[in-house]
Formats: structure tokens, C-alpha cells, sequence
């Protein structure tokens, strides 16, 4: 019952909102790489806002109904050279992989220039239990792993460190969901950022 009525009322708001914040987060121009793209709907969302950027997808269940071109991989080692996307998104799926460090140094591998992860943060009340309440309602229904292997803010940094990222822009308020559910789902749990290599020779 829960799964149908998240999927009529939270699911179509949570594209548009994601997809808005995506478009002002991905480089001009970019072929991208969608790291667990689902059905694609989201992909195909970003193009229509920014039909500058090429997207396929990506991941471990590819849907035969999929909106985008997908590929198959095996949820660590992603099959494509290093630098061969110019950008990389990862939209909450790292915190359901089987090994979230390895998955981060691969994605960091394959991007030439940037990536863009959107994921949940550990913070403030009941954080833990509420996130595990979102993912089980947007996910089980589909096979997806859940681990509930969420990362607090110096976990992130750590693990960025480590990957070779450094983040260049972040937001931390999304407004994915309309109020009154917001004081719940929202404050503060998730959040969007631009990360590049730590090596990086920044822009005047």
C-alpha cells in the first residue's frame, strides 16, 4: 500500500526536483555517466532541461523498460576506461553498494572532469530510522539491495579525501518533498554536491 501512494505522490516531485538541481550541477556540454540509473526516467529528465548533455546509464538491475541506454555492471567496477565520461552522477546509490569505497574510487576513475553525487547524510534526530523508512518504501519493491549503510558528514569527507575528490559546490537544502512531510524527510538528510579532482589546477 505505502510503495503505490510514494509512487503517485512523492515520486514524480522528487524527479522534477532532482532533475532541476542536477541541470545546474553538471558542466556545460558533458557526456555524462548515470552510476545506477534504474528506469531513467530522472536521465531523461535532466536532458530535457539540458539538451546540451549526452547521458546513459549504468547498473547492477537494468529494466527492460529503461528510458535511457543502460549497461550492466556488477556494483564495483564500473566497465569503461578511466577519464571516459566527462562527468559522472550518482543519485542515492551509493549508500546501497557492497563496498561504497570502492564504488567512489571508481567512479572518481572513470569521470574526467567532475562528479555529482546526490545522497543522504547522517544528522540530527532520528536520522537513522527515517532514512531507513525512505529507502525501504522507495526500493524494496524493486530488489534493491538496502544495507542502510548511510555515512555521516565526516564519513563523506574521509571517504572523498580518499577517492582523490574535493568538493567545488554543495547544497544541503533539497525541498524534495512538499510540507508537511518536509519537516520530516527533508531537514537536512540529503544533499547535492560538485566534486572534481583533488589534483586539479583550479580556475583563476
Amino acid at each position: 500500500m505505502i510503495g503505490p501512494v510514494h509512487q503517485r505522490l512523492v515520486y514524480g516531485r522528487r524527479i522534477e526536483v532532482l532533475a532541476r538541481h542536477l541541470a545546474e550541477f553538471l558542466p556545460a556540454g558533458a557526456s555524462v555517466l548515470d552510476v545506477g540509473s534504474g528506469d531513467g526516467r530522472l536521465a531523461r529528465r535532466v536532458v530535457a532541461l539540458r539538451p546540451d548533455l549526452r547521458i546513459r546509464g549504468v547498473d547492477i538491475l537494468v529494466r527492460p523498460e529503461a528510458l535511457i541506454p543502460i549497461d550492466h555492471f556488477d556494483g564495483v567496477r564500473l566497465p569503461f576506461r578511466d577519464g571516459e565520461h566527462d562527468a559522472v552522477m550518482m543519485v542515492d546509490v551509493l549508500h546501497h553498494a557492497a563496498d561504497q569505497s570502492a564504488l567512489l574510487r571508481e567512479v572518481a576513475r572513470v569521470a574526467r572532469h567532475s562528479v555529482v553525487i546526490k545522497d543522504h547524510v547522517v544528522q540530527g534526530w532520528v536520522a537513522r530510522p527515517t532514512l531507513r523508512f525512505m529507502d525501504w518504501v522507495g526500493n524494496a519493491r524493486h530488489g534493491v539491495a538496502l544495507p542502510y549503510a548511510y555515512w555521516s558528514e565526516e564519513e563523506w569527507q574521509r571517504h572523498l579525501a580518499n577517492a582523490g575528490l574535493r568538493t567545488t559546490r554543495r547544497r544541503d537544502r533539497l525541498h524534495l518533498y512538499p510540507w508537511p512531510a518536509s519537516l520530516l524527510f527533508d531537514r537536512g538528510l540529503h544533499f547535492i554536491a560538485a566534486l572534481e579532482h583533488a589534483h586539479a589546477r583550479s580556475t583563476p
